[in-house]
């Protein structure tokens, strides 16, 4: 059966395009999204798209081993096989966090590890959609000659690592001193042309969005919605890890609020397509350093003004001008969803306390958890309810984070939570003073279970 997909117009639906037009903008001027025929896509049952997931998952059959285009009709139907530039991305952990949650006081309480991914993020899973049609382009004859993005660090790590593996040019803009050394280096590594900018996130987004107006330079970040499509699949992946049921909440780190949008895609798509019977509630956790979206959420989304964000550890979300903004508010009102804040001290605490328990979490899932303590001590989360944190990145992208937290120099934060290396003479005797003080006995050791 043959599945479409095309570029359209939130304002105006027949306003329509080919994926593989370079284009970002409707008439209007407002972002275009990516809308699938529903008609063709429901002449297969529920259980006919669940059981066809089902077989690829995670196999290796070309390309449909890769968590995103083992959904392909549901993503980009749009690309040859031949064209698609994947890594096997997606089909991440679902973690069962079940001392942490315990702690929390709710048991039922999971981690989404979208980190654990070919560059150590969830950008992953919407690059090999953008490269994919990227390619498909220039097989077509499109004259690109490169992709560029702005970036806090982890798109440019996926478009340069997919770059590579496709053999495309790519240009990666970033806020001079403003992301970490790991995700820096990873664009250096795969041979992006990497352009540290003196400004902010924000700045670098208008800077690309003017260089881009070239249309041989093709736009990677989320205002394409090309890389929303291969992101939706993280919802989907839930569902089909839950035996195709949904959570009671899905908490996720909100910045540049593309990832937000596309949460809420994939579920309602699975949802219209009768795969899901009812719908999560989203929650956007955002820092409270760069908080718009909270902001427009106290006045119930009346009034949204963008902000200039200040500095905050989870750098990756340090944005004030969201270019998703609109889109994630449309999917916050569909699931009845909420936004709340963290400081920079609530999300290194809660970041630690996760650690503590086997988790090696990035601060942009410290701002999730901590939101999620929030709403747990407030009664908002039920000790019954089944509760998905979405983590971004990995952990090691942010060492020096980890670092000063237990240093006890990072900044804004007092570190609750520290456990720095004790330093000792080689003595067996001071061995044996620091096991007495520091090392539970066994009862103990059970009670700690």
């Amino acid at each position: 059966m043959n599945y479409n997909a095309w570029f359209a117009a939130h304002d105006n639906p027949d306003e329509r395009y080919p994926l593989t037009e370079v284009i970002y903008y409707s008439s209007s001027g407002g972002l275009l999204d990516v809308e699938h025929d529903m008609t063709a896509l429901r002449q297969r049952s529920p259980d006919e798209w669940k059981q066809l997931f089902d077989r690829r998952w995670m196999r290796t059959d070309w390309p449909y081993g890769s968590g995103v285009w083992g959904k392909k009709e549901l993503v980009c139907p749009v690309v040859d096989d031949e064209n698609i530039v994947s890594m096997f991305e997606g089909g991440t952990n679902l973690f069962w966090a079940e001392r942490l949650g315990q702690d929390l006081g709710v048991e039922d309480f999971w981690i989404k590890l979208c980190g654990n991914s070919h560059t150590g993020s969830f950008k992953d899973l919407g690059m090999t959609v953008l490269i994919s049609i990227v390619r498909q382009m220039i097989a077509n004859g499109k004259p690109i000659r490169a992709v560029a993005c702005a970036s806090t660090g982890d798109t440019s790590a996926a478009l340069a690592g997919y770059g590579a593996a496709a053999g495309i040019p790519t240009m990666v803009f970033l806020p001079r001193g403003k992301v970490s050394t790991a995700q820096l280096v990873q664009p250096i590594a795969h041979g992006a042309l990497v352009l540290a900018l003196d400004t902010d996130f924000d700045g670098c987004m208008r800077i690309v969005r003017e260089v881009t107006a070239d249309e041989t330079i093709y736009l990677a970040n989320s205002l394409n919605s090309l890389r929303i499509e291969g992101q939706k699949t993280v919802g989907i992946e839930i569902a089909q890890q839950f035996d195709w049921t949904v959570p009671d909440w899905i908490i996720i780190p909100g910045g540049n609020l593309g990832n937000t949008a596309a949460l809420g895609k994939g579920l309602l798509m699975m949802y219209e397509l009768g795969m899901i019977t009812r719908l999560p509630r989203i929650v956007c956790a955002q820092a409270r350093n760069a908080n718009p979206l909270y902001r427009s959420f106290c006045t119930g989304f009346k009034h949204y003004e963008p902000i200039v964000a200040r500095p905050t550890a989870a750098s990756a979300i340090q944005i004030g001008d969201p270019v998703s903004v609109h889109r994630a508010i449309r999917v916050l009102k569909r699931f009845n969803g909420l936004v709340e804040e963290a400081s920079e001290q609530e999300l290194a605490d809660a970041a630690a306390r996760a650690d503590r328990t086997g988790l090696y979490t990035c601060p942009h899932t410290g701002v999730a958890l901590a939101v999620a303590i929030k709403l747990i001590n407030q009664g908002t989360i039920q000790k019954s309810d089944r509760v998905v944190i979405i983590s971004t990145a990995h952990g090691l992208k942010f060492t020096r984070f980890k670092v000063e937290y237990h240093e006890g120099t990072l900044r804004d934060v007092i570190s609750a939570h520290a456990n720095p290396p004790v330093e000792i003479p080689a003595t067996m005797d001071a061995v044996r003073r620091v096991l007495d003080e520091r090392v539970p006995h066994g009862a103990e050791v059970r009670k700690l279970q």
